[in-house]
């Protein structure tokens, strides 16, 4: 089951934080995020599964930034979230796909438990111009059956800002 907006509300600061939050960006079945003002950008490639791979940091003017097709860009959330005993879901809102852009390849799923910002996965079909605040996404919650494990992945959980993927550490501790 997803919750409804009224039960979004009901259940902030118990199994739902979002932070900060504000009643005009709730919606009948979820909740609109925005997004940032600082991106990430790979600097090399190939990108290397093995590898920290090199970045650099942008900064999204107030004035815009133009992003370019077949660059992978990694944002984050503004709000901050918690999710306890639901399980959280992100998906971009319908005014930002009909530009073009996609706010994550695969990622749009989260765990119970997850605490910190949501980093988005940006890429678009053709050159668009973004700005900073804009709202991006969407969370909506599905509720969960069964005993509850939260996640505690040492990776990404209570992240402060957006992380570049951390896939190597697996590499690294030998669960591959």
């Amino acid at each position: 089951m997803i919750l409804t907006g009224k039960e979004i509300k009901k259940r902030l600061e118990k199994d739902i934080i979002i932070d900060p939050y504000s009643d005009n960006r709730l919606n009948p079945n979820s909740y609109n995020l925005r997004l940032h003002n600082e991106l990430v950008r790979y600097t090399e490639s190939p990108l290397d599964m093995k590898k920290s791979n090199p970045s650099e940091n942008l900064i999204i003017p107030d004035s815009g930034l133009l992003l370019q097709p077949g660059v992978l860009y990694l944002g984050r959330t503004l709000e901050y979230t918690e999710t306890h005993n639901l399980v959280p879901m992100l998906e971009g809102r319908s005014s930002i796909g009909r530009l073009g852009m996609y706010v994550h390849v695969t990622a749009g799923f989260g765990d119970v438990g997850f605490k910190g910002f949501w980093t988005l996965e940006i890429s678009v079909i053709q050159p668009l111009v973004i700005y900073p605040n804009v709202e991006i996404c969407q969370i909506f919650y599905h509720t969960v059956e069964g005993e509850i494990t939260e996640y505690k992945s040492g990776k990404y959980q209570g992240n402060k800002g957006i992380q570049t993927s951390m896939l190597y550490k697996d590499f690294e501790s030998g669960k591959y």
